[in-house]
């Protein structure tokens, strides 16, 4: 006799799978035609993969450094050696946490000056070993409290934009979910700036964005439309370099696989670095940053038209 499962198998097998089949490629529609803020959505989705995870699944025998020798170790901002195909590297990454004493601990990603102090110092001894730096981007912004303005936030931050265009080892970032303001800028002066495909780029949220322009937080649907801040449309800006795949439906849906694709990347730019030399190196970053904004303004044929007059009529003068 069979059993009430198989009967119902049987009834309504045929029927199932073409419910999958149409969820399958409703899934790849909404997918594939994500607006801004809907990408803003997943790149803050509480089961994507941070930065531990990451480093877990892409590097080999890493070993976290701690301090900046001069007040304290800020745990929103996760440092130490580790090796990626056997190729020695030091990873910087921003971290959050997942339960809220982690949150806590990790003050929600939001780094503290002592975390920038930390990161240039561990910086700088991969450069004293000639050691690449990868770094990791995923933070709201460095934290705004009065703690931090106190111990020298601007300055911290500052310090490290000035730092790192001057060190001669090679420095790789990817945006894995929030880049968020001066406290993702704080660790990208990078000579490549790579972003997952629902990351997103900022100078500001797109809340902080609305409350600023619209007197009003809550159009940073609209915000986010207008600052540009995704993947795709910053390549196009050239102010990143390469977009790094996702699985359907964001990293969260297949951690392995983004981290598979985010290890290619890297070691495809570790690879290419290792040949050039460190004046190369630091022109690479010194060029990047450079020709980003470079734009030509074309004159009216108006314009044009009153110029070339004017050309002529001195002329004849001569």
């Amino acid at each position: 006799m069979k059993t009430t499962s198989q009967n119902w198998e049987k009834e309504f097998g045929e029927e199932i799978k073409t419910l999958e089949k149409k969820k399958a490629a409703l899934r790849q529609k909404i997918y594939s035609s994500l607006t801004p803020w809907q990408r803003i959505q997943i790149a803050r989705h509480p089961q994507r993969p941070y930065s531990t995870d990451y480093i877990k699944l892409i590097f080999e025998d890493f070993m976290e450094l701690h301090g900046d020798r001069s007040f304290g170790d800020d745990h929103a901002l996760l440092c130490g050696m580790g090796f990626i195909d056997d190729m020695p590297a030091m990873i910087v990454a921003h971290q959050k946490g997942r339960t809220l004493e982690e949150n806590m601990d990790r003050n929600f990603g939001m780094a503290h000056p002592e975390g920038y102090r930390k990161s240039l110092r561990l910086m700088k001894l991969a450069e004293k070993f000639n050691r690449p730096i990868i770094t990791f981007i995923d933070t709201a912004g460095a934290y705004p409290g009065i703690a931090a303005e106190e111990r020298g936030q601007a300055e911290a931050i500052a310090v490290n934009l000035r730092d790192m265009s001057d060190l001669k080892v090679p420095i790789l970032s990817v945006v894995i979910g929030e880049g968020g303001s001066g406290g993702a800028l704080g660790i990208g002066v990078s000579n490549k700036i790579c972003m997952l495909e629902n990351a997103y780029y900022s100078v500001i949220s797109p809340e902080g964005c609305a409350a600023i322009l619209f007197r009003d937080a809550s159009k940073a649907k609209e915000a986010a439309e207008a600052m540009k801040i995704t993947a795709k449309d910053l390549l196009n800006f050239k102010i990143i370099d390469e977009i790094i795949d996702e699985p359907l439906g964001g990293a969260h849906f297949d951690p392995q696989l983004t981290a598979q694709n985010i290890k290619k990347t890297l070691v495809k730019y570790l690879k290419a670095y290792s040949s050039m030399s460190q004046k190369e190196i630091k022109n690479d970053r010194y060029e990047k940053f450079r020709n980003m904004g470079v734009f030509r303004e074309e004159a009216s044929k108006e314009k044009k038209s009153k110029s070339l007059k004017k050309a002529k009529k001195s002329e004849k003068n001569k």
